[in-house]
């Protein structure tokens, strides 16, 4: 069965997950980490793409992120994938693919969803009972985020910059954001987007990239505009 294309646009946010192989783990030391997250530097910045949001859980990563050219999404997945599967393959001896086939990918509607999708992933740990709060777990941008560390490869989205008019106020909104639980809905559809490929937003965002892209995209059912991921 051939392989779907990618479907990526200039300055549009794309949401990215990939799985370890039969979710096997894929870091085990605080080296794997630390390299992987180098090699995202160098490929998000070889190829002009801004980091947004991420988050390095055992067995999968996501990664939130804006390309500048149609290309720079593929190309930097591409490039941390040359630099991160020999690297495990040569440290603990194994062969092979470390991956679940292909990473997954959907388009963001910045101005409803993006910020519901940053707590989305910032939240993984949280989720999957490895933290009480996501300011305990070390491999992700939610102490960038929300409490200011420094962080050479997050570049701030303008939805997020408009949080406030100066670094502590953009912090406290954000902070602020992860008092309240992310409605289920709204997980369901974030989920929904990565997994079938399908843009996150409302009909007219959907219909606005298939027209660009002159292509029907995806599999989810269309959504309306989500108050909640607005107001979380």
């Amino acid at each position: 069965m051939p392989r779907k294309p990618r479907f990526f646009l200039p300055d549009v946010p794309v949401h990215i997950v990939q799985r370890g192989h039969s979710r096997e783990p894929v870091f085990f030391e605080d080296d794997d980490y630390h390299a992987y997250l180098g090699w995202l530097y160098e490929s998000a910045e070889r190829y002009d793409c801004a980091i947004h949001a991420y988050v390095l859980m055992t067995n999968h990563i996501h990664i939130l992120a804006t390309p500048k050219d149609k290309l720079g999404i593929s190309r930097m997945m591409q490039y941390i994938g040359r630099k991160y599967v020999p690297y495990i393959n040569y440290t603990y001896g194994t062969s092979g693919s470390i991956w679940e086939g292909r990473y997954k990918a959907s388009l963001i509607h910045d101005e409803g969803y993006l910020l519901t999708c940053m707590r989305y992933i910032e939240l993984n740990p949280v989720r999957a009972n490895m933290a009480n709060n996501p300011n305990q777990y070390r491999w992700s941008s939610y102490r960038t985020n929300a409490q200011g560390k420094e962080d050479r490869l997050i570049s701030p989205h303008s939805i997020y910059l408009a949080l406030g008019k100066t670094k502590a106020s953009r912090l406290e909104a954000y902070r602020a954001l992860f008092k309240a639980h992310i409605d289920e809905h709204d997980i369901k559809d974030i989920r929904a987007a990565w997994q079938t490929g399908t843009p996150l937003g409302n009909d007219y965002f959907r219909e606005k990239i298939e027209r660009k892209l002159k292509s029907k995209i995806g599999q989810a059912r269309r959504g309306r505009p989500s108050k909640r991921a607005l107001t979380p």
